[in-house]
């Protein structure tokens, strides 16, 4: 079963390096702060993970954060290839540091999944709200790979617990998200001629 997890993680990373040439090349534009909690927060998560005994499982979370600080290093040092950030974007992200803040103030896995998530899920606001206005800055359809990947996790899944399945579930939820609302969008946009 291992296979398919190992698996997983390699089409999630070839993914990762389609979404990070895309940025290089400016037709994706990452919002840094999004890119940044999306790779702390699925790392802390895999710790969490971890922790608790968690072993293949938890091989997708960790890519899942492992791509995004790839995407993010990129955008650092290439400065075609982020958008400009604005106040919304610089809250999302402090609450999100707040959120991995409380828990490590608490040093329980359940908290650390549930905070992890819920600073994941805060951080996915801004490039979510871009998406919707900017589609052409983002590509959907680059988010199967973290689909993919975060699907595979059940195939080690030994106890159905919060520590396993909580965080592949999120990332089933927001790859989803994130792909049919900004394909969807920009589908949307080109029948009505705005883009």
């Amino acid at each position: 079963m291992h296979f398919i997890v190992i698996l997983g993680a390699l089409i999630s990373l070839s993914f990762t390096s389609t979404y990070l040439v895309a940025s290089i090349r400016g037709r994706v534009k990452p919002n840094k702060i999004t890119w940044l909690i999306w790779g702390i927060a699925p790392l802390i998560s895999t710790a969490a993970s971890l922790s608790t005994g968690v072993s293949w499982a938890s091989l997708p979370v960790f890519m899942a954060g492992f791509g995004p600080i790839l995407v993010f290093t990129v955008a650092c040092f290439n400065k075609a290839a982020y958008w400009k950030m604005g106040k919304f974007d610089y809250i999302c992200g402090f609450v999100s540091i707040l959120a991995l803040v409380a828990w490590y103030m608490t040093k329980s896995p359940n908290v650390a999944i549930l905070l992890a998530i819920l600073s994941d899920a805060l951080a996915a606001l801004p490039t979510l709200i871009k998406g919707w206005n900017f589609p052409e800055t983002e590509k959907g359809f680059l988010f199967l790979g973290s689909l993919f990947s975060a699907s595979t996790s059940f195939t080690e899944v030994h106890q159905w617990k919060l520590t396993e399945v909580a965080f592949p579930i999120y990332l089933i939820i927001l790859s989803l998200t994130m792909m049919f609302l900004i394909e969807g969008r920009r589908n949307y946009l080109k029948r009505k001629k705005v883009l």
